[in-house]
């Protein structure tokens, strides 16, 4: 029987560099997010690498409860044998002080980081529980441990990831599923394009030094979720090399 992995957030960055390492691995893939084309593509991609897996997808706003009602209840059976829910949708919305902040983008990241997560994972967890058997990995951020101007909002979102891996763990002892928060420093995707809405912004995020690439934090995922049984890595911490600390990146000109 195939074993499955669901991914939110798929359409790029983490999440498309983690459907790829979880393929090598012989997973078969659920892949979600909200742009249907980026869904067919990393489809068509998956199927030419990895011919012998299963792969499905579902387009959908993990934000939208309603959404997420109804794409759990169209997809019971592989959503009940879930081995592995990888909860990487997310996003920063603006920089600006809490004094000038958009609520929209407030909103937007609450509604995106916590509560999708949220959702999401209330629909498979009650399934891995009864099974006695499942892996939720949590993607946070450095920014779940650290804050930092402009950011709070967004810190706060991620600090509450942090909060609700540690809740899981706990609520699920005996039932030997597992519980990881990854929490990442800089790594080159579209988080900063997103946040900045600009792409010449963006790109001065990452000038002048080196930071992770998706498919170093995708590596991480596989290692922890194909650890024996009776291993939980609970939390990993992964900075560039550049980066000592938040807002601390060294820069070559």
């Amino acid at each position: 029987m195939a074993k499955w992995a669901l991914i939110t957030g798929a359409t790029s960055g983490i999440g498309w560099a983690t459907a790829e390492a979880l393929g090598a691995q012989g997973f078969s893939l659920f892949i979600t997010g909200r742009r249907a084309e980026r869904l067919q593509n990393l489809e068509s991609h998956l199927r030419t690498k990895f011919p012998k897996i299963e792969i499905k997808k579902a387009s959908f706003d993990i934000s939208d409860r309603d959404d997420v009602t109804q794409f759990l209840k169209a997809h019971y059976p592989e959503i009940s044998n879930l081995e592995v829910l990888v909860n990487n949708a997310g996003l920063a919305k603006g920089v600006e002080k809490m004094q000038e902040a958009s609520l929209d983008d407030w909103d937007t990241m609450v509604n995106t980081n916590v509560k999708g997560l949220l959702y999401m994972t209330r629909g498979v967890i009650e399934h891995m529980a009864k099974r006695k058997s499942g892996h939720i990995v949590n993607i946070g951020s450095v920014a779940g441990r650290w804050t930092y101007p402009g950011g709070g909002v967004y810190c706060a979102t991620k600090f509450a990831v942090r909060a609700l891996s540690e809740g899981m763990r706990m609520d699920l002892q005996g039932t030997n599923v597992r519980v990881t928060n990854i929490e990442p420093g800089m790594v080159h995707t579209e988080f900063s394009m997103v946040r900045l809405a600009d792409q010449q912004k963006a790109d001065k995020v990452y000038e002048g030094m080196t930071p992770l690439k998706p498919e170093d934090i995708a590596e991480t995922i596989a290692w922890c979720v194909s650890r024996p049984a009776h291993v939980n890595i609970q939390e990993l911490v992964i900075y560039p090399t550049d980066q000592a600390h938040v807002g601390m990146v060294t820069r070559r000109s």
